[in-house]
């Protein structure tokens, strides 16, 4: 398979969530969030789980579990608080700094340097995607501010550890997908039961949209992402996340009535401009290498003993 079908398949996984905020607010009970990313996580971890008919082995069930608490787990919880405290789309425009975390933990975990391209790319993404998102709006909430900024911190480490980590030997993105989902899941609902209470009744409309979310927005989309996230690298994979706020804004516009003005529409023409841009060629990751590491090459590259003629 090219990149470039990669690279769209993979898009598709920001582009469906950003279709959650239509769906939670025209086809889900209000101010169950908790329940929500319950519902959203460990049915479909479940379901992937029983199509890839593989459990973690040794050290992957304590790797599991990090992954599954940093990329779901700890991101949903901390995702909704922010979207309820914040106003406008500010916790979209905290989250869309994704690529400036992700650079900077790859240079720290995968002893990748980002390139000034990169940073550029990424600080062009946040202020596009704010021009589109960012209403008038009043004193700024510090927990809602602080819970922004560790969800996109928790779901940068996470891809970063994906990443790092690889998958185990025979092990395809669909068991590592289930595992994490089923791990996160787990992980929120004795949070959802406490905080919430029990599960609210659901009608056809709120079935219909959790049955939405659980299978296509969460199994297929996040399938899609980690699939990803093994093909490209880090960095291009979150050069992606700036079209889920995007996608929302163009669902809201066509389906549910809100308009685009000019300052937005400029705001996605550079939000997309710099998502296409952090996709743009794939230089070779230039990696930290020791005084030692260095003389040791050039010692063995002098004597020839190293060398392939």
């Amino acid at each position: 398979m090219s990149r470039a079908t990669t690279i769209l398949l993979t898009a598709l996984a920001p582009v469906s969530w950003g279709s959650t905020y239509a769906v939670t607010t025209e086809l889900l009970p209000p101010d169950r969030p908790l329940f929500t990313a319950t519902v959203r996580a460990l049915p479909a971890g479940l379901l992937l789980l029983a199509l890839a008919r593989r459990l973690p082995k040794g050290q992957w069930w304590w790797k599991s579990a990090v992954l599954g608490a940093l990329n779901i787990g700890a991101f949903f919880p901390l995702l909704f608080l922010s979207a309820y405290r914040l106003p406008g789309g500010l916790a979209a425009v905290v989250g869309s700094v994704g690529p400036l975390f992700v650079a900077a933990l790859s240079a720290g975990l995968l002893g990748q340097r980002p390139t000034r391209r990169t940073l550029l790319t990424g600080v062009v993404a946040a202020f596009g995607v704010s021009l589109v998102v960012l209403r008038a709006a009043g004193a700024l909430d510090a927990l809602g501010v602080a819970a922004a900024l560790a969800s996109t911190a928790s779901m940068s480490t996470g891809t970063v550890l994906t990443k790092k980590w690889g998958r185990p030997e025979g092990t395809g993105p669909l068991a590592l997908t289930g595992w994490q989902l089923t791990a996160g899941g787990l992980l929120i609902a004795p949070l959802a039961w406490l905080v919430e209470g029990a599960p609210p009744a659901l009608d056809g409309r709120a079935l219909t949209g959790y049955a939405y979310l659980a299978v296509a927005n969460t199994a297929v989309a996040y399938w899609l992402w980690f699939r990803g996230i093994g093909r490209l690298t880090a960095t291009q994979v979150t050069f992606l996340g700036p079209l889920s706020p995007l996608t929302a804004a163009v669902i809201g516009w066509a389906a549910l009535g809100q308009g685009l003005s000019a300052v937005q529409l400029v705001g996605m023409g550079l939000a997309f401009g710099a998502t296409v841009a952090g996709q743009i060629g794939r230089p070779v990751p230039r990696t930290f290498v020791s005084p030692k590491q260095t003389a040791q090459k050039v010692s063995m590259d002098v004597t020839g003993r190293s060398l392939r003629r």
